[in-house]
């Protein structure tokens, strides 16, 4: 057995009886400041231990969502009509989507970007219109010309009026004229305007009628409206209540469309007996744009490659005047990859303050073309797109969105303007990791602090007990 004298002769911490010790203010006052300091220096590193701190890194892009980046997007066309908008897809693998429906919705809006109706649907496209294969070059001229100052009269004197607009350049326009005029000489017979007055057919130049065709929301040449007698209702914002006729342009199919709508007049005994002969039209005929803008909402999925977003006048049986086509817009909102909730941006944001602050870049942000550019204006954006990635200290993933740069340009076209957006996508990923703490690491600092506080006093205490003394004994033998 070890006798208990020699374990303590292993004591590191001998006792000095309290009656050699001796307490003196000085040693008190350093005390006091030895212990403030302790407490101090412990807060902070208590704040240092609990703080988020995070390394970053640039690594090679290792997506988890594939070989597909989804673009979110709402964007306000104040000049550009519904009935023709279009949203279009390439990249430099060849990829081009052109006309995307499935994932895009388009609303109808005012000069204002006031919505002015419910969703407006484009319906199913035939891919080619058909025409009369023949063209007789004196063919008689069977329907009315209509002008500013006779066309509310037309259109309120008769049931059904039923108008082309064009111009004289459209090559569409040049090749529906002759089967036009056939099937409106062949209704006026059926139905004569002096003595039935159910339909007539008539027709708008737009190169001459510009406010008119304006008034009207006409954009592509030809367009065929169906006005009805009461029932278009112009609103105090301009907005109109009439159809579009989308279908065949022979003189057969025109004819029998023409049938269908003179069938369809509340009549009653007609209404019921003829009911699914009107109901016949409905693939070809669809509400007209209330007004002349449109905002296109949705998303589309693009190759993570250099590649196109664009915005345009788009049909396969109608001319556009490029220089009358405007491609001012409104970016409401913009975004790039999984969208990100606000809350769970907002939560990251609190750990680091600077993520999240480019990937909305272009939201609220308008580009208008006030004609001061001149016609045929393109108004571009070269978008520059990187990945961000948040990991927690357990390797969880935190957040994961594309941040963006953004240079907008304008151009003029040869051809008809657009909206482009230009996309060049990063291989290359940020990735901002939380650092690891260790609970040791900070146990050592809090002793280290401890010791080296009350070292350091110790040694100042006896310094400055020290120097009392030698004055006092400098002092006893001056007076001796």
């Amino acid at each position: 057995m070890i006798s208990a004298t020699k374990l303590k002769s292993v004591d590191f911490y001998r006792k000095i009886p309290r009656d050699l010790t001796e307490a003196s203010l000085s040693g008190a006052g350093l005390s006091i400041i030895a212990a403030l300091a302790m407490m101090f220096l412990f807060g902070m590193e208590l704040s240092n231990y609990l703080a988020v701190s995070t390394s970053t890194a640039v690594i090679v892009d290792k997506s988890s969502d594939g070989d597909y980046l989804r673009i979110d997007f709402n964007i306000s066309f104040p000049a550009l009509s519904c009935e023709f908008a279009s949203v279009d897809v390439s990249d430099v693998l060849g990829t081009n989507r052109l006309n995307i429906t499935k994932t895009v919705r388009k609303f109808s809006i005012d000069s204002n970007l006031r919505p002015t109706g419910a969703e407006f649907h484009s319906g199913t496209v035939s891919n080619a219109v058909k025409h009369d294969d023949e063209v007789d070059e004196e063919s008689v001229e069977g329907s009315f010309s209509l002008a500013t100052h006779n066309f509310d009269k037309y259109v309120h004197q008769f049931p059904i009026t039923v108008v082309n607009f064009y111009a004289p350049w459209c090559s569409w326009c040049q090749r529906l004229k002759p089967s036009w005029e056939k099937a409106a000489k062949i209704l006026k017979e059926r139905y004569d305007p002096e003595i039935d007055g159910r339909i007539i057919l008539a027709k708008v130049d737009c190169t001459q009628e510009g406010d008119l065709c304006r008034r009207n929301h006409i954009q592509g040449y030809p367009s065929i409206r169906i006005f009805r007698k009461g029932s278009d209702v112009r609103s105090e914002h301009g907005h109109h209540e009439h159809e579009s006729y989308y279908g065949d342009r022979d003189t057969e199919s025109l004819v029998k469309f023409m049938e269908g709508l003179v069938a369809s007049l509340p009549t009653e005994s007609q209404k019921l007996a003829l009911e699914d002969k009107s109901n016949a039209t409905g693939n070809t005929k669809r509400p007209a744009p209330s007004a002349g803008g449109c905002r296109i909402e949705g998303y589309v999925r693009v190759k993570k490659v250099p590649g196109n977003l664009i915005i345009s006048a788009r049909s396969d049986a109608h001319s556009f005047d490029a220089s009358q086509m405007n491609m001012s817009h409104v970016i409401n909102y913009l975004s790039f990859g999984k969208k990100v909730t606000a809350r769970v941006m907002s939560d990251v944001k609190l750990l680091i303050p600077y993520i999240g602050s480019s990937h909305d870049r272009l939201n609220g942000r308008s580009f208008i073309n006030t004609r001061d550019l001149g016609a045929n204006v393109t108004i571009e954006h070269y978008i520059q797109i990187v990945k961000t990635e948040v990991m927690n200290r357990k390797g969880y993933k935190l957040i994961e969105e594309y941040e963006y740069t953004a240079h907008s340009s304008v151009a003029h076209s040869v051809d008809i303007p657009v909206a482009k957006f230009h996309l060049e996508l990063s291989p290359m990923q940020v990735l901002i990791t939380e650092n690891q703490k260790s609970f040791s690491h900070f146990i050592t600092n809090v002793c280290a602090i401890i010791g080296g506080v009350f070292t350091v006093a110790g040694i100042l205490d006896a310094i400055l007990h020290n120097t009392i003394r030698i004055m006092k004994k400098v002092e006893l033998g001056k007076n001796f």
